[in-house]
């Protein structure tokens, strides 16, 4: 496999001074929790943080200017609508991190929500109206259960009640992390918002974090919002019959690399409820120790696709992953440039072959 250049916006994070670190460090885990739902900032999106971490604009005038780029634009594709979410929220997340002000409630849920998806989801700050289910790549194409529609205001009022009330007093290091992690998961669970579910779920967990005290670096919502977004699902699905249990195994290591430092290696593929990429079909996808390579979550389910049909074609990977053919073909022309794919024949008879290490 061809070696993986440095992702220059890491390396210039990395060498930053300690009095820009925070906020350097803000735009990073804004920028890396778009990879969640498969989002890709512009490369004028990096240019703008720079600008705001090297203190030559604040960051309102940063996220003016990312509205007034878009703003000049008409006639956007899809793909360009996907990057100007991807900009916008990373700005407003990275605006949410920077500041202090915090209010542990179910308002403060609502609003973190609402500003970072205003004028982008016409349902930003509002709770879904309806039921849902999501196809999973860790549970290989089952749903998790969200919570009902008609039910959301009063299970988030209880959830919220619960954990004001409890006492983390006398507790372990131990018992805390996994409070924390039950809270966090069945908060994640009631699936309050339509969509930008995680990414709101995750911006509140750093900014409750920091309340209680903890000193949370944003980095490791950069490097592993996929294995965060993989861990909250794991820690809320059963499948009896098959011997699948909720754990919030996953969602602790997590949480103990984050809060205590600690260097607990954080791969997805040991996720899967299928066990599949560990009996041999050694999973080359955001595994941060034994490869840089970082695929986002619909590069994911392609790679999980092709392992079950290697010869699909582009509009049948769109029909599945309900997404247009020009997505497809963009996730598949990037993950050549990775190294993880190589096409073999034609366009209308060839296959896809994964390049697993070696």
């Amino acid at each position: 496999m061809k070696d993986i250049k440095k992702d220059p916006f890491e390396e210039y994070i990395k060498n930053l001074p300690p009095t820009r670190k925070e906020l350097g460090q803000a735009w990073q885990a804004a920028i890396g929790l778009q990879d969640v739902d498969g989002l890709k900032p512009s490369e004028y999106l990096y240019e703008t943080a720079k600008k705001n971490i090297d203190g030559e604009i604040s960051v309102d005038e940063a996220g003016d200017l990312i509205n007034s780029y878009y703003e000049s634009k008409d006639g956007r594709s899809e793909v360009e609508t996907r990057t100007e979410e991807a900009d916008k929220v990373s700005a407003r997340i990275a605006k949410i991190l920077s500041e202090k002000a915090f209010t542990f409630s179910p308002t403060q849920y609502l609003s973190i929500h609402r500003e970072l998806f205003l004028g982008i989801y016409s349902h930003a700050g509002k709770i879904r109206d309806y039921n849902i289910t999501k196809k999973e790549w860790v549970l290989d194409g089952d749903t998790v259960s969200y919570g009902g529609a008609t039910e959301l205001r009063e299970t988030l009022d209880y959830d919220f009640s619960q954990e004001r009330d409890f006492r983390y007093n006398g507790l372990t290091m131990d018992e805390v992390i996994h409070h924390l992690a039950v809270f966090i998961s069945r908060l994640w669970q009631i699936h309050v918002f339509e969509e930008g579910n995680t990414r709101t779920t995750a911006v509140f967990l750093i900014k409750y974090l920091r309340m209680l005290g903890f000193d949370v670096e944003n980095d490791l919502f950069a490097e592993h919002s996929w294995y965060f977004r993989n861990a909250l699902v794991r820690a809320n699905y059963n499948s009896i019959k098959n011997g699948i249990y909720e754990t919030t195994e996953f969602l602790e290591m997590f949480l103990r690399n984050l809060l205590l430092n600690e260097k607990h290696e954080l791969h997805n593929r040991e996720m899967h409820v299928s066990g599949k990429f560990l009996l041999g079909h050694d999973d080359p996808i955001n595994d941060p120790i034994n490869d840089p390579i970082k695929l986002d979550g619909r590069e994911l389910k392609i790679i999980e696709l092709l392992r079950e049909e290697t010869g699909l074609t582009r509009k049948e990977m769109a029909a599945r992953l309900d997404c247009s053919d020009s997505t497809i073909k963009r996730c598949l022309q990037s993950m050549v440039e990775k190294g993880v794919l190589k096409r073999i024949g034609s366009n209308k008879k060839g296959e896809w072959i994964i390049l697993e290490k070696k």
